[in-house]
């Protein structure tokens, strides 16, 4: 008798631990590759980088139907994605060093903005005026560097001889920046101008353990931070205050974004090559 009790006590333990899961699966395991990231939103439709193969992005409607929206030319390989209010699709080419673009209404890829000093361009995020921020590790070293891309395509460096720099976030009106670099396991904040200046670098939170992937902020600056091999989402505000922890099924988010509504999280998973999605 005994024995048959601890064994319901061990069930029940279990069964608590799978319902303590705050995701479940929007697409099926390895219908992405593991290189899956960059998922974005627009109108209705979700986007994300390296569908069925590497070079790929796929779009995913709201029934969790994928399929194949375009692919990259010349051996790129996307990484981040943003859209702009015009529906154009930019594109972090970590491969060639440079940000590709698909014009609105089209299916054609064309070079944005380029610059040979660039490491790698890895997570990118974009201002009301259309210009972006983006992250450029170089992880065999681990270190990085941080761009500001303006919506003419121009390149100006930031900052060089930083930590492993992965995602990068800006809030909504454009007043505050957050980059984290993975490997020393920081998220920095800096304080915006109007023409983008960055200043003011501060840590806005720190991390003992498991790495640092992509970040989005919402309409009250909460910060959205995956945590690589945690297999967790926290929410942050702009204090630094871990507000809320999300449990995901799978260990290794990549990246996250939210719906229109912003009630919804939509988070890729890379061993699993699946997306997983949160209701807020």
């Amino acid at each position: 008798m005994k024995f048959r009790t601890l064994a319901a006590v061990v069930a029940l333990f279990s069964s608590q631990t799978v319902m303590a899961v705050d995701s479940q699966d929007f697409v099926k395991d390895n219908v992405f590759t593991q290189g899956i990231e960059g998922p974005t939103m627009y109108n209705g439709t979700l986007y994300a980088v390296n569908y069925a193969e590497q070079g790929t992005i796929g779009r995913v409607d709201n029934m969790g139907k994928s399929s194949l929206f375009v692919r990259l030319p010349n051996d790129s390989v996307g990484n981040g994605l943003q859209f702009d209010q015009h529906g154009n699709l930019y594109i972090a080419d970590y491969v060639n060093h440079r940000i590709l673009k698909v014009p609105a209404n089209s299916q054609q890829v064309e070079v944005f903005a380029h610059n040979s000093e660039m490491n790698q361009p890895n997570d990118i995020a974009i201002t009301q005026g259309g210009s972006f921020f983006a992250s450029d590790p170089n992880w065999a070293k681990s270190t990085g560097q941080l761009w500001r891309i303006n919506a003419d395509g121009s390149t100006h460096l930031l900052e060089k001889n930083m930590g492993t720099t992965n995602g990068v976030a800006v809030n909504n009106d454009n007043s505050k920046l957050y980059v984290n670099e993975s490997v020393q396991r920081v998220v920095w904040q800096y304080d915006l101008d109007d023409a983008l200046n960055i200043s003011n670098k501060r840590v806005l939170i720190r991390f003992d353990d498991h790495g640092l992937d992509g970040m989005r902020v919402n309409n009250q600056g909460h910060i959205f931070i995956t945590r690589y091999g945690a297999g967790k989402v926290l929410e942050v505000s702009p204090e630094g205050k871990v507000l809320k922890t999300y449990t995901l099924k799978g260990q290794h988010p990549t990246n996250l974004t939210f719906n229109d509504e912003q009630d919804t999280l939509f988070v890729t998973m890379q061993k699993r090559g699946a997306i997983e999605v949160i209701k807020l």
